[in-house]
């Protein structure tokens, strides 16, 4: 769709403002509603501290929801591919998504290679003042070829995948992150512990 074809559809849709607000919907969940991106290589560890951590948060009566980057592509992202172009729709519609759960005063943990600054920095665009906290899981590349939990690694040095982050594509390591978890040095409940203690600290955990 063309951006003056996008441009006539929004002149005619009037934004709906709810009688009930973000803040309304996080007063009565008890928390700070926040978007939790973490980024970083295939097999760095997002997705396991990710749903580390949201079992955390269930056993302190947070409400939250995790986005993973799989998940996403069986339904809402199944039609995208793996080009650069797809890349950047990808995450634009994961970003509308988190800016919705947020909305509604949720915790969201947002598990996403993400490998585009800019798309990051869309992503952050969308939200508040301290609503959007990038989380960078960093382990070397040479650690998470080692991992390659899903054999992707190995297809991808032998050919048969394409444009793979860290092998044929790039990732840009984020600058400034609320958060580095050094996955190589700490375990998955040490990494976790290092996000619980953020949150606590900035007042998301009311």
């Amino acid at each position: 769709m063309s951006t003056k074809q996008q441009q006539d559809n929004l002149d005619n849709v009037v934004w709906h403002q709810h009688k009930i607000g973000k803040q309304q919907r996080a007063k009565a969940k008890q928390q700070k509603p926040c978007v939790l991106w973490f980024t970083g290589l295939s097999g760095s560890g997002k997705s396991t501290i990710a749903n580390l951590l949201e079992q955390k948060l269930f056993e302190l009566s947070k409400q939250s929801y995790l986005l993973d980057g799989d998940n996403i592509r069986h339904g809402l992202c199944g039609d995208l591919g793996f080009s650069d172009r797809d890349r950047v729709e990808n995450i634009r519609r994961i970003s509308e998504l988190c800016k919705l759960f947020v909305d509604s005063g949720e915790i969201v943990l947002a598990a996403f290679i993400s490998p585009f600054r800019t798309d990051r920095a869309f992503a952050r665009s969308l939200l508040g003042d301290g609503e959007f906290v990038e989380v960078f899981v960093d382990a070397p590349l040479a650690v998470c070829e080692e991992r390659d939990p899903k054999g992707l690694y190995k297809k991808a040095r032998r050919g048969e995948i394409h444009k793979f982050t860290g092998i044929d594509s790039d990732y840009q390591v984020p600058y400034g992150p609320e958060i580095t978890i050094d996955t190589a040095k700490y375990n998955p409940q040490e990494c976790v512990e290092q996000i619980l203690n953020y949150l606590t600290e900035n007042g998301f955990l009311k």
